[in-house]
């Protein structure tokens, strides 16, 4: 067992790890049961049996038990004969634990899978069993297993042509290893020299049949699913290959020759592989050098700085990153050369000859060329970038140079050229000529400006410039420009003086027109607005005061008219001085916004508002004469209303607190009240005609009356409330008084009570007066119990007590005094000696009915001592009066 240690057990624990999640290629899956089936049955014939379906005939445990046997020579633990599944499970654990026992780490393999016929993990199982018994023992020159297999397939063929076994999938696809192998060992069986790369389904059928017939190796694999299966199954494929490593094992003379060939074929393989890499190494240099050398011969300048600067960063790229490398190629290029040589030499082989121009001395001439491409280069480079600094250094002050001049002549023409004067005041004229006169100073300093531009542009010519073109077209722009600003300049301040003289003349004019406009201006506005001030008046007398200011102000008009005739006469002549002399008045007098156009409006307007303004007069004052004539016609039917509206209130508060009579005599009074208040009726709807006349005339006050249109409709509405309310109360407290059988005697004194807690005489009691009226009636009250009888007497939670509340209230706790004699009299009859009811008895002493519907209400309670449906006496009492204060 020693050597299952060391790597080789790595090997078979990874070799063994089976992931049961892992679904296998339907290809390699029909392999691999076809080649384990027959693996299997190679041994199991040696016991007389075999096996049909594999993974139907291992579940009972009983044949994989005998396969371990025969390839183990082993006996294992005598097997369970029971077919329960409990059986089969214990016997494929004997298998599973022998298996573990000779060194083989199970994963993900477990007897209930076996038994439940997963395919998948008894391939995996069997291919375990393969690996332990099969190939784990290989051994060829201190390889083993997978490895040394692999070895001794590699060395067996190793003189066969068109074969190299490389792995156990896709280097036996063309049936050539296989034929390879049977015919290094028996070469009587094979003619391999009629066997054909292109035809491996003969190939691989020949390999078959011989091995099943004369080395007694069944058949594992089928010709048409190697051919047809890109990439072959490994396990099924080593698996076959291991029937014949077992089958020729036995020659060691032949093996010991077969590995000298192969040390020899080893060596030439190493040399050859130097050869290959020496050619393509050789050649990618050289294409290298190709591509190089044209571009560091190339020395067109480029015609900015960036770019140039990108030309000397690309080389700089070159010397530090692509160059080291090849250099290093170039000496590993020489080093293999010289030990594939020396190799060669001590293999008695000829020398190598590179292909034509990949010689050693090719590859240094090539290189030599290169070096001299590259000398200079970046010279050139940085005397390039050099040049192209100087002239982007001047490009550049140019430019600057151009643009500050260019942004401050920008808008410069537009500005000389504008007539801006011809609708200036005199004071802007002032300040034209003084901004003038400062442009012209500032234009004399930019002359240095524009030369110095002409004198760059200049050089850069002659530096051969290459975008010179566009920077004498620029230049030029500017010295045009430049020409024409002088020009423009002399003409506006020649305009400028003339205009100056003239608007002098007009200013004096102009402010002595808005000395007398202004305040004439100011008077006829007044008049306007007094003219058409919206006059709000409430009397006779005010709106004849109004008349009388306006007549007086009539009087003043002629003189107006006067000095509105001298102040049109200062701008007439103002108007023929510009006719004269053709001054553009686009501008108006700066002294004053008004105009004349302005002061014959208005006054046109002011003799427009006067007659207007008489009319306005005189049917204001027809208007407050009707208003008056309304104001006393609602003044004096409200005088009478509400007063008897008033009074009708009070006593109908005083009938339904006074306790004279019975109530029906009360219902009675009230109900006569209530006639007379109905036929009243018609007095109201007067007023609200009358009143309607005063909206329509929008009259806002009254001062012969107090009482106002919506008082008196409150008023009314509450009389109509409070007689329907007191005569329902009325008819409440009769119903109460029949219901609880309360004397007139006891209602009288319910109200004497009422009326004396009353204290704010509203008919109602707050709860502190509702409190203290019960505490003097004998209650003792705590607050939980207070908030018990408010919950009853106020339901609403409005804090006040009504006096039908107050009686229901009063008349309920007198009733609850005789209802608790009733009912305890009735609780002894039915009870008898006992201290409950039974439901039984209540059938028997009730009527149906009347029992019946006692049973249902007792059925929540349970009485003394746990007697179902038993109820003591306030049990009883509940379930026939709910709860109660019995």
């Amino acid at each position: 067992m020693d050597h299952y240690d060391g790597d080789e057990n790595d090997y078979m624990q990874q070799e063994d790890d089976w992931d049961r999640d892992l679904l296998l290629d339907p290809a390699w899956e029909k392999q691999q049961r076809k080649t384990f089936t027959a693996w299997c049955n190679s041994h199991l014939r040696k016991a007389g049996t075999q096996i049909e379906n594999i993974e139907e005939d291992f579940r009972d445990g009983l044949k994989l038990m005998l396969l371990l046997e025969v390839i183990s020579g082993e006996r294992l633990a005598k097997p369970e004969r029971g077919k329960m599944r409990v059986h089969k499970i214990s016997n494929v654990n004997k298998a599973l634990d022998f298996i573990a026992s000779k060194g083989v780490k199970l994963v993900s393999i477990g007897a209930e899978e076996i038994v439940d016929g997963n395919a998948k993990m008894t391939l995996g199982m069997i291919w375990t069993i393969i690996l332990r018994f099969a190939i784990q023992d290989i051994s060829v020159e201190e390889t083993s297993a997978k490895e040394g297999l692999l070895l001794w397939c590699q060395r067996k063929t190793a003189p066969y042509k068109n074969v190299n076994i490389q792995n156990f999938h896709i280097s036996w696809k063309d049936g050539l290893g296989f034929c390879a192998l049977i015919h290094r060992h028996r070469p009587e069986l094979i003619d391999y020299g009629k066997l054909r790369k292109d035809d491996p389904m003969t190939n691989l059928n020949t390999a078959f049949d011989v091995a099943e017939k004369y080395l007694d190796i069944p058949k594992m694999l089928d010709a048409e699913d190697i051919i047809s299966t890109l990439r072959p199954d490994e396990k099924a494929v080593m698996t076959y290959v291991s029937c014949y490593y077992h089958a020729f094992s036995g020659k060691q003379k032949a093996e010991t020759a077969a590995n000298r060939i192969c040390k020899v074929l080893a060596v030439n393989q190493e040399n050859e592989q130097l050869m290959e890499d020496y050619e393509k190494l050789a050649s990618d240099l050289l294409e290298w050098i190709r591509r190089t050398i044209p571009w560091l011969e190339n020395r067109v300048p480029e015609n900015t700085m960036q770019a140039m600067q990108q030309k000397l960063e690309d080389f700089r790229d070159y010397r530090r990153l692509h160059k080291p490398p090849k250099v290093q190629e170039k000496c590993q290029l020489e080093i293999n050369f010289n030990t594939l040589q020396t190799k060669l030499r001590l293999s008695n082989r000829p020398a190598f000859m590179p292909s034509e121009g990949k010689m050693v001395s090719d590859i240094s001439n090539a290189w030599g060329s290169l070096e001299g491409a590259e000398k200079g280069y970046e010279e050139w480079l940085l005397n390039e970038i050099r040049r192209l600094e100087r002239l982007d250094h001047l490009a550049e002050k140019f430019r600057q140079k151009a643009a500050i001049h260019e942004a401050w002549t920008q808008g410069k023409e537009e500005m000389l050229q504008h007539r801006d004067y011809e609708t200036a005041s005199l004071s802007e004229i002032k300040a034209l000529l003084k901004k003038h006169e400062a442009f012209e100073s500032d234009l004399a300093a930019h002359q240095d400006r524009v030369e110095q531009i002409a004198a760059i542009a200049q050089e850069l010519n002659e530096l051969d410039y290459y975008d010179s073109p566009s920077v004498n077209a620029r230049c030029q722009r500017i010295c045009d420009q430049w020409d024409a600003l002088g020009a423009l300049t002399q003409k506006r301040s020649e305009a400028l003086q003339r205009t100056e003289k003239l608007l002098e003349t007009i200013d004096q004019l102009y402010l002595e027109f808005a000395k007398r406009a202004a305040p004439f201006n100011n008077w006829m506005e007044g008049a306007m607005e007094d003219l058409q001030d919206t006059f709000i008046v409430h009397t006779i007398e005010e709106i004849q005061g109004l008349s009388t200011a306006h007549e007086q102000f009539k009087a003043t008009l002629p003189e107006a008219d006067k000095e509105r005739q001298a102040i049109l006469g200062i701008h007439n002549e103002i108007a023929k001085i510009v006719q004269t002399y053709h001054v553009n008045m686009a501008g108006t007098n700066p002294y004053t916004t008004i105009n004349p156009q302005e002061i014959n409006a208005k006054w046109d307007k002011v003799r427009q508002l006067v007659p207007q303004r008489d009319q306005a007069l005189i049917e204001e004052h027809a208007r407050q004469q009707n208003n008056e004539r309304l104001r006393r016609q609602f003044a004096n039917q409200a005088n009478v209303i509400g007063p008897w509206i008033q009074t009708k209130m009070e006593e109908i508060g005083r009938i339904s607190i006074e306790m004279h009579g019975t109530l029906e005599d009360q219902l009675t009074h009230l109900r006569q009240y209530e006639k007379s208040i109905v036929n009243y009726k018609p007095k109201i709807d007067q007023l609200e005609g009358d009143h309607q006349l005063i909206q329509e005339a929008l009259i806002f006050d009254n001062k012969h009356t107090n009482y106002t249109m919506e008082h008196i409709r409150v008023g009314w509405e509450q009389l109509l409330t409070t007689i329907a309310r007191t005569i329902n109360e009325i008819e409440n407290q009769i119903l109460t008084r029949d219901a609880k059988g309360i004397s007139q005697d006891q209602m009288n004194e319910f109200r004497a009570s009422f009326n004396h807690f009353d204290r704010k005489r509203t008919g109602m009691m707050d709860a502190e007066d509702f409190k203290t009226c019960l505490i003097s009636m004998g209650y003792n009250l705590g607050e939980a119990e207070f908030s018990r009888i408010m919950s009853i007497v106020d339901p609403n939670r409005l804090g006040i007590v009504t006096f039908q509340a107050f009686i229901d209230f009063m008349s309920r706790e007198t009733a609850d005094t005789d209802t608790a004699d009733q009912v305890m009299a009735s609780f002894k009859v039915l009870a008898g000696d006992k201290n409950y009811i039974l439901a039984d008895e209540l059938r028997r002493e009730l009527p149906p009915d009347q029992a019946e519907y006692c049973i249902a209400r007792m059925a929540p309670y349970t009485g003394p001592d746990g007697v179902p449906g038993a109820l003591d006496y306030m049990s009883f009492s509940t379930a026939l009066y709910g709860e109660s204060d019995l």
